[in-house]
């Protein structure tokens, strides 16, 4: 039995990942596929649902499984430090990987709009943390300023690589089902 190794190990054939000895991860990924059968009866049954759990995932976000392959990519390309705008799950996940690879992570959040377990974790994997005044859209502009002109890694949703590894979640559904599944959905903000 193969130990198992992550999800860019497990689906790189589909992701963007050329040097395996890059690979970070903190085995992420295989999290529950939970049938949702009270969800079903409010439908007369005319849907089969499942909800996968995130909340699995090591930094408790479904913010890993892009993390893992973003922090992976800046690790090929030769980065040291990776940053990030962030209210919460972002800096948690960016702060665990650079962690892992041997990277500083640089956070750059809106002062007193961050969920306050997700600022604790950031801290705890040793990432530098600044609070800005402004919201998170000023956060999100000082890194992108910042990373276009320092050797740092741009590690928020806009980067293309780690929305790569955002679609794993659906290549599990569809090895958990045998089959892929007619129609994925994220859950409304109230549930994520």
């Amino acid at each position: 039995m193969t130990h198992y190794q992550g999800l860019i190990k497990q689906y790189q054939e589909f992701l963007p990942i050329d040097d395996p000895s890059c690979i970070v991860t903190l085995n992420e990924g295989r999290t529950p596929l939970v049938r949702l059968i009270a969800l079903e009866r409010e439908f007369n049954h005319e849907f089969t649902l499942y909800a996968k759990v995130e909340g699995a995932n090591p930094t408790g976000s479904f913010k890993d499984r892009g993390m893992t392959l973003a922090i992976s990519n800046a690790k090929q390309k030769g980065m040291r430090a990776v940053m990030c705008a962030s209210t919460g799950n972002t800096s948690a996940a960016a702060a665990a990987y650079a962690a892992r690879a041997g990277m500083q992570a640089l956070v750059i959040i809106p002062k007193g709009k961050i969920a306050q377990g997700k600022l604790v974790q950031a801290i705890a994997h040793g990432a530098k943390v600044l609070q800005i005044d402004g919201n998170f859209d000023d956060a999100m502009r000082i890194v992108k300023k910042a990373t276009q002109e320092l050797p740092i890694e741009l590690v928020n949703s806009v980067n293309p690589v780690r929305l790569e590894g955002q679609k794993t979640a659906a290549f599990e559904i569809a090895d958990a089902l045998g089959k892929a599944p007619q129609g994925i959905a994220k859950a409304p903000p109230q549930f994520t």
